[in-house]
């Protein structure tokens, strides 16, 4: 009887958690998903902790439902973060070859190189990510192993946060009672999710919108080029309904799902919403077409600063594979029609790929993250739960298929 590995990944949005539970037989290497959780979450805000007791509850509720329906028990999660906190910058590393051609463990100590940066002291390094490497006077390798050369470099792209937020979840994901197998930026899980290899190859910027932030991902050649994340998402825009039309955060919400939309100019002047329908509280009727307007400022906003971001590495209208919108906030109709106005480049929404499973509410762009955590579990080898040291294994050991498995992990 084939023995099949249980991976679990858990978003902790500003507005949902969400926990997906995936089985991986030993001879697959496509996730199967078996089991979902979602919970209001309403202890996280901007993805910073303000209230553990809240947030844990809300865990704790998220994954129990996904135990029920999966009828397997959770001891270890992919934990995705994002928030303003996240940023990048990238680096540099070198080391010196002394033997004869270049192992394992030497892409280990360029990448080690790398992490030594001037970083402040509340920061913390949460992905190191080779983009490409150079032995001697040759660039642009992708996997040096097995080379021969003195000298070995890599460019990498460095993704910290801020170590009190990241303690913070840190504590609740133990407190709900699970330990934590690696913690992956939201902007990265959600490309996994979404795009394919050859996307990857030709160059993409993945821009996932969440509730309380954007965060977007540009690959290239295969690789990271450039992560960043943005301070304004869906709540921004259910703010600035409530505000511009008077209304309560809730029917502001409620109005936004039924009737949003990012073209107003197709809407007619005399189309109109009866809030009683959606509220006790809020009587007045609004206009349809201002509700659009207001929509569409902020998601014009949005697109904006993604296109600033692509000008900070000259990528402004220059990525073939275009980009690709996903997350819980991108479900609005007219999103694309916008986007691709407004960042010059063909634009898709982004559906979760590259796994298997029943489950139904899965193929939803507010799934991308979490299934995005599972399909980057699934390159590791849990033992028992426990993360892999890369430094403490001796490649010269190790089956050739496990050599295999850790060079698909490199780009």
């Amino acid at each position: 009887m084939s023995k099949q590995r249980i991976i679990v990944g858990l978003d902790a949005g500003n507005s949902k958690i969400r926990v997906v539970i995936a089985a991986m037989p030993e001879n697959s290497t496509v996730p199967n998903v078996i089991g979902v959780g979602v919970s209001p979450s309403g202890g996280l805000r901007k993805g910073a902790v303000i209230d553990v007791e809240e947030t844990v509850a809300n865990i704790s509720s998220a994954l129990e439902d996904a135990e029920r329906m999966a009828g397997e028990p959770v001891h270890n999660v992919f934990l995705g973060i994002g928030g303003s906190h996240i940023s990048s910058q990238d680096s540099k590393g070198v080391i010196a070859i002394s033997h004869s051609e270049i192992m394992e463990d030497d892409v280990d100590r360029v990448l080690d190189a790398a992490q030594a940066v001037a970083i402040p002291s509340n920061r913390r390094i949460l992905r190191v990510i080779p983009k490409t490497f150079s032995v001697d006077e040759q660039v642009g390798i992708k996997y040096p192993v097995g080379m021969t050369g003195i000298r070995l470099e890599v460019a990498a792209h460095l993704v910290t946060g801020l170590v009190p937020a990241v303690k913070n979840i840190e504590k609740c994901v133990h407190q709900a009672g699970v330990d934590i197998n690696d913690i992956i930026p939201n902007g990265l899980a959600a490309a996994e999710a979404v795009l394919s290899k050859r996307q990857k190859e030709l160059g993409v910027v993945v821009i996932d919108v969440g509730s309380g932030g954007t965060s977007l991902s540009v690959f290239e050649d295969g690789t990271v080029l450039h992560s960043a994340s943005l301070p304004i998402g869906g709540e921004n825009v259910t703010n600035d309904i409530a505000i511009g039309l008077r209304t309560s955060i809730d029917t502001a919400e409620k109005i936004k799902i039924e009737y949003g939309s990012c073209i107003p100019d197709d809407i007619h002047d005399r189309e109109t919403i009866d809030l009683s329908l959606f509220s006790k509280i809020d009587t007045q009727t609004i206009s349809k077409k201002q509700l659009a307007e207001i929509i569409q400022a902020r998601y014009h906003e949005i697109m904006l600063m993604v296109r600033d971001e692509l000008a900070k590495i000259q990528r402004d209208g220059m990525l073939p594979a275009g980009a690709v919108l996903t997350g819980a906030a991108v479900k609005i109709p007219g999103i694309i029609d916008l986007a691709r106005e407004t960042l010059n480049l063909p634009v898709q929404i982004g559906f979760p790929t590259n796994h298997e499973g029943v489950v139904d509410k899965i193929e939803d762009p507010a799934y991308s993250t979490a299934i995005g955590l599972v399909i980057w579990g699934s390159r590791f080898q849990n033992m028992g739960g426990m993360k892999l040291d890369f430094k403490n294994i001796d490649f010269q050991k190790v089956p050739q298929k496990l050599k295999d498995f850790f060079r698909g992990l490199l780009p």
